[in-house]
């Protein structure tokens, strides 16, 4: 038994661990399922509260599907309790954790995880996120009455091409707004979203406005404060949410406490930010236009979270409402030398968030491994770059694709085999929550990275990308523009205005692509709410099962054609005279054959999904 894989499968969703918000001292029951062939006897969950190993042994539940069901008692001793579980039979042992099934020891860090945190709101679940920068979304007509601040580059929407990297691109000025946002929501509406999310709106000193000048007021050339109640009204009115973005690293060189601070060393502002004793001080990544803030500061902690009228707590309230924040460099922020403020700044913003609002949400920017910053009572989800946007990217890259870097790392992007991109997601995934792994963001790029038609290269391969997004776990976020096949090599070059005046250059095949595929994980409740089950993975498939208590869904992913592949039945697989329909992708139903088996397309790129049950 130690070199066979049982075929075991335990994973957080509410299939496994009915009990999703569990509380301290709470006794939970956990479920394995396992082949009825296979060779075991005994099943043990092992836990470690307080951190001393116990072992519980799990009783069978039930039987049926050719599949017996075990289940145990795990006691919420902590706010994170892990677990494994340990499989005995004639041929030995066999551990089974979240990162898979082992026949040899293996760490504690990838065992599975019950959280007794107070948990992310219910509706980010099933939110699917829209990203929309606001320079280059939609301008409204007011625009054109707006003066043009001195450090902007004026820019016509339809003619001027944007500059991808120089000295003018933060200053390139298309001048949308937030009205502009506001009369494009049938845009959305059609596309299936239903959560806005727009990248900063302060006013600044550039057009990405992650350099605020004042956290007390909305940008006049968006609008300002009533444009942004004004588009809170019609984003909730339509049932939807609205989130923020935050800077919670650094403030503009501009900002009033800065300012502040240069002009006054015995200003209260002072000790907001980190100044040496020359008058020189720590900046984001050297950038000197963007001051580090300093979160060992009680002052920055009572501006930034105490009361209602604080910096995050003021556009929670109405008549602005926001459900939330994404919080920009958060891997970053209180973060310096010797500082280790990071996740005690977390805890204490999501904690000012939900105390103004209890259903907000608050997610962090994280590029790269996230893993140690969740399921710490703070931050409640990531942008899931490292488990999902370059695994994908990897996997699906176009063959002449010619980057300079692969979000941010030098040597381009590497192309790499299913067998490498599963080996990466389950690695990240495997060291969080399945809580937190849900409630983090999926994307495709953002206005931080190329464009996914870029990279990938054609709509077939997009397409797939699109589906991969749509139905895995976790919260699909689309980045304004992918859904019509904009391009772009670099975040600054894909901050290309939408060309609304001129439909003609819309990939409109994509765009019903992206509808129908956000449509399909809105419709089923297992792409929102259930478990996942790898199935097969070869350089160029991927195949994985989606399943619930109420349904089950098989995923075929190809980035290339290749020879149809044949799947053993499994569990809730249709019987011999039975079919599984197919949702998405247009492929022919799968009929088993006597032995169960089921035969899946070698046609390729194509994506693919079938109700199984």
């Amino acid at each position: 038994m130690t070199g066979q894989p049982t075929g075991a499968h335990h994973d957080g969703s509410a299939y496994h661990v009915p009990e999703q918000a569990p509380a301290l001292g709470e006794t939970v029951d956990v479920f394995l399922r396992v082949p009825a062939s296979a060779p075991v006897r005994q099943v043990f969950v092992r836990s470690t509260p307080d951190g001393e190993p116990r072992f519980t042994a799990a009783t069978v539940d039930r039987r049926g599907g050719g599949e017996v069901w075990w289940r145990a008692g795990v006691e919420v001793r902590n706010p994170v309790t892990s677990y494994r579980f340990l499989l005995t039979g004639p041929a030995g042992q066999r551990w089974l954790n979240a990162l898979g099934e082992f026949g040899h020891d293996v760490p504690d860090n990838t065992d599975f995880k019950l959280v007794a945190y107070d948990p992310p709101p219910a509706w980010a679940r099933d939110a699917v996120v829209y990203q929309i920068f606001p320079d280059r979304f939609a301008r409204s007509a007011a625009a054109d009455g707006r003066p043009v601040p001195e450090w902007a580059v004026p820019s016509d929407w339809d003619r001027t091409p944007v500059i991808g990297r120089g000295p003018q691109t933060p200053y390139q000025f298309y001048g949308g707004d937030l009205d502009g946002v506001a009369e494009r929501l049938d845009h959305l509406d059609r596309l299936g979203v239903n959560t806005v999310y727009l990248t900063p709106i302060f006013p600044a000193r550039s057009n990405h406005r992650y350099d605020a000048t004042t956290f007390d007021e909305v940008d006049p050339l968006l609008g300002g404060d009533a444009a942004l109640a004004r588009l809170a009204g019609a984003v909730h009115g339509r049932g939807w949410r609205l989130l923020g973005d935050i800077t919670s690293n650094h403030t503009g060189d501009g900002h009033r406490w800065f300012v502040d601070a240069v002009s006054d060393a015995g200003s209260p502002e002072r000790a907001l930010y980190y100044f040496g004793g020359s008058g020189d001080y720590e900046s984001w990544l050297g950038v000197r236009s963007l001051p580090k803030l300093n979160w060992g500061s009680a002052e920055l902690r009572r501006r930034f979270l105490a009361g209602p009228d604080s910096v995050l707590a003021r556009w929670l309230r109405p008549p602005y409402g926001l459900d939330g924040w994404r919080v920009d460099v958060a891997n970053m922020t209180g973060r310096r030398g010797r500082d280790a403020y990071t996740h005690g700044v977390a805890a204490a913003l999501r904690a000012a968030v939900v105390a103004a609002r209890p259903d907000a949400l608050v997610v962090a920017e994280h590029g790269h491994d996230f893993t140690g910053d969740l399921d710490a009572d703070g931050w409640q989800g990531t942008m899931n770059y490292a488990g999902f946007c370059r695994p994908v990217w990897n996997w699906l890259r176009a063959d002449g694709l010619d980057l300079p870097d692969f979000l941010g790392v030098p040597g381009g992007v590497p192309r790499r085999d299913g067998p490498e991109v599963l080996a990466t997601m389950r690695a990240f995934g495997s060291l969080v929550s399945w809580r937190a792994l849900t409630h983090s963001w999926l994307l495709l790029g953002s206005h931080d990275s190329a464009r996914i038609r870029t990279v990938v290269g054609d709509a077939d391969r997009q397409e797939v990308a699109a589906g991969l997004l749509c139905t895995l776990p976790g919260t699909p976020m689309i980045f304004a523009g992918d859904e019509i096949g904009l391009t772009g090599r670099n975040g600054e070059d894909s901050r290309t205005p939408m060309p609304w005046r001129r439909p003609e250059s819309w990939d409109a095949a994509t765009f019903d692509r992206y509808r129908a595929l956000v449509g399909l994980r809105r419709s089923l409740p297992a792409l929102r709410h259930g478990g996942l089950r790898w199935a097969y993975a070869d350089a160029d498939t991927l195949v994985f099962l989606r399943e619930s208590p109420a349904e089950s869904v098989l995923v075929l992913a190809r980035r290339a054609a290749a020879t149809p592949i044949r799947l053993a039945g499994s569990a809730g697989w249709p019987g011999p005279d039975g079919e599984a329909v197919n949702l998405y992708g247009g492929a022919a139903a799968l009929r088993p054959g006597p032995d169960g088996a089921v035969t899946l397309p070698g046609d390729g790129p194509t994506f693919q999904v079938w109700r199984l049950r």
